[in-house]
């Protein structure tokens, strides 16, 4: 993978964090909507692009051929979630309070630093880096794979003996060879390919592209199966919140107030300090029991991170029911913002801190698998799956908000809707998530169990 094209991604991000400030600071209030969410657009197209080959191209640097750095490789996204989880909590405290504290336009121009500064770092070890060399459009050759495989649909696979192998001969190049399972129409040679001048590339494939496209095909249904996970994560900005904003935020017998937004930091903390523990003391241990190289496979830390998120959704459903018991018997009902809520916003804090536990197994769980399960060259666009399940989980977890406010609408007792929470039936729709997210769990197991590794044609030879 080449890194020019992150480079341009940085440079657009940069960009757009100078326009940001140069909203907020130069032009008139009046004017400032539209150069701001253009502002906003320009760093979203530089992390779309930024953030799926950012690290690909990091873990590239890992020889697998080293044992010393393979064994390296495999905390690599540990430590790597760990980093962005850092700068995320960092960013969320330290940026709001200049922000709140003394103007808008340094707390967009502090981001806006360190990212020209991390950029000059980035650049001073442009050539020690590893690139890999440019094969062309990955998703052009999945195409033809699934052309090719179309059109030779009625062949018998009798024929399999006949396949077509060009390119992948022994030497250096076979080293990174899938090894070979069944099924090969598309590249099959028939009698028609024997027959044309040059080899059509949509209508005959090597057997290794198209093992390649079989590696993608076993992990779209695993893509699936999380996205209930997605729906989970996606209600720690937005109901969490508002639960926060109901009770008493107050630190103790002091006057001290959190803001409700700040407790969105608490899975944050919750990660960097799970993923010490994970790494020093829960993969030893794993390892021990289980003679596997790294304690669990990838497939079952993201199945108990989705576990976890069960307990997160129960949990958070049983505080709901509780802070609901405490409005009922304090006669608060039909206040939507009571002076003085006598229940303490601290009750939150473990569904935070689940959902901490439950993200940092999930999604580096996810992270790691759509980088190691998918072919060399196709690494960028693994990242870029992985990162649009939580995409996809957002719209959904909208489009199943919209479902529930139908469908009890209908019944005359309307969930999710109004501006007071304590009618809402938030508990409810905790208790509509935890099943199905017990549901996806199951889905995710049943897939797992039948879910077949990557394997090299020289690992299986040996």
């Amino acid at each position: 993978m080449d890194n020019d094209g992150d480079e341009n991604d940085v440079i657009r991000i940069a960009k757009g964090l100078l326009m940001l400030v140069i909203s907020v600071v130069t032009i008139h209030p009046k004017h400032q909507v539209l150069p701001f969410f253009i502002a906003l657009h320009v760093i979203n197209i530089g992390e779309g692009g930024h953030r799926p080959c950012i690290q690909t191209f990091a873990a590239d640097q890992f020889d697998d051929g080293i044992p010393e750095e393979k064994a390296a490789k495999n905390s690599f996204f540990n430590r790597w979630y760990l980093g962005i989880v850092f700068g995320a909590v960092t960013a969320t405290l330290a940026v709001s309070f200049v922000q709140d504290k003394i103007s808008w336009g340094w707390g967009f121009a502090m981001p806006a630093m360190v990212v020209g500064a991390a950029f000059i770092v980035f650049l001073a070890g442009k050539n020690t880096y590893h690139r890999e060399v440019k094969v062309g459009s990955p998703i052009t050759k999945v195409a033809q794979v699934i052309v090719a495989a179309i059109k030779k649909r009625n062949l018998s696979l009798e024929n399999e003996f006949n396949m077509y192998v060009q390119g992948e001969e022994s030497g250096a190049a076979n080293t990174r060879l899938l090894a070979r399972t069944n099924q090969f129409r598309a590249a099959i040679i028939d009698d028609i390919d024997n027959s044309a001048a040059k080899h059509d590339d949509w209508r005959l494939c090597t057997v290794n592209e198209v093992e390649q496209v079989k590696l993608l095909m076993r992990l779209l249904p695993i893509w699936i199966s999380c996205t209930i996970f997605t729906i989970v994560i996606a209600q720690l900005g937005t109901f969490y919140t508002a639960q926060v904003d109901t009770l008493n935020p107050t630190i103790g017998s002091t006057k001290f107030q959190i803001p409700p937004a700040s407790f969105q930091v608490i899975p944050g903390l919750t990660i960097l300090t799970v993923i010490p523990f994970y790494e020093r003391v829960i993969i030893p241990t794993a390892k021990h029991l289980t003679k596997h190289p790294s304690g669990i496979t990838m497939l079952q830390r993201i199945g108990f991170g989705i576990f976890f998120s069960i307990l997160t959704m129960i949990v958070a459903a049983l505080v709901e029911s509780k802070r609901i018991s405490v409005a009922k018997h304090q006669g608060l009902m039909d206040d939507q913002e009571p002076v003085f809520f006598p229940m303490s916003a601290w009750w939150l804090v473990p569904q935070y801190v689940l959902m901490g536990v439950a993200d940092m197994l999930t999604i580096v769980g996810l992270q790691e698998l759509f980088y190691d399960q998918v072919p060399d060259e196709m690494r960028s666009l693994g990242a870029a799956a992985y990162l649009s399940i939580l995409g996809v989980g957002s719209f959904m977890s909208s489009a199943l908000i919209s479902v529930v406010r139908t469908v009890t609408a209908r019944r005359g007792d309307e969930w999710l809707t109004g501006k007071n929470l304590n009618k809402m039936h938030l508990d409810y729709f905790y208790w509509l998530l935890a099943c199905l997210s017990g549901l996806g769990l199951v889905m995710f197991v049943v897939l797992a169990k039948g879910f077949v590794y990557k394997k090299l044609q020289r690992d299986a030879e040996a």
